[in-house]
């Protein structure tokens, strides 16, 4: 599926370009939008990286990832990124991730990301299962998925190393069936 276009009230997805390394790395570059993902913050270089790669892997047959912009309606500024890469291991199933500019926190975007990039999951690419894992100490991110309906079903121990150090993550899921209830 190339190119993916989804709206909310507020927000959209698409594809990311070259051109969106900039508005990236205000993502990936700060310490503070990082805090609580799986990486410290990235170059404006490493940026370049994970965008050419993202953005090749959008054409690739079949597709397994959707590395997304989040852009603002009204004003065209990207204000987030947004990904979901289907599982090898699982039929039907896919992990996905989200992450804002920390200037836009607190006004109801994470919601309407996780909205959208579910609604990409169950009504375009048709999964049955989409999970997503976060730090145990990232509140926010637990309330967000918590109130689109995803279900916290345990900790995955000594999950994700970083800066030398082990730490937990919490998963969420959903099922596609219970995405309809929640878009019904």
């Amino acid at each position: 599926m190339y190119p993916v276009s989804r709206r909310s009230a507020r927000l959209r997805l698409r594809e990311l370009s070259v051109d969106d390394v900039a508005k990236v790395h205000a993502i990936y570059g700060s310490s503070e939008a990082t805090e609580h993902l799986s990486f410290t913050p990235r170059s404006r270089q490493e940026v370049g990286w994970i965008i050419a790669r993202s953005v090749a892997s959008s054409f690739a047959k079949p597709r397994t990832e959707y590395a997304l912009a989040v852009v603002e309606n009204d004003s065209d500024d990207v204000v987030g990124f947004g990904r979901i890469a289907t599982d090898p291991h699982q039929e039907n199933a896919a992990t996905f991730g989200f992450a804002l500019r920390p200037d836009c926190w607190g006004v109801g975007y994470g919601v309407e990301t996780v909205r959208l990039l579910l609604g990409l999951a169950f009504e375009e690419l048709e999964l049955h299962r989409v999970w997503g894992a976060r730090s145990p100490l990232n509140q926010a991110s637990a309330r967000t998925m918590a109130f689109v309906g995803m279900v916290e079903e345990g900790v995955i121990r000594g999950h994700i190393q970083r800066e030398g150090r082990w730490r937990d993550s919490v998963v969420h899921s959903m099922l596609q069936h219970e995405w309809s209830k929640e878009a019904g």
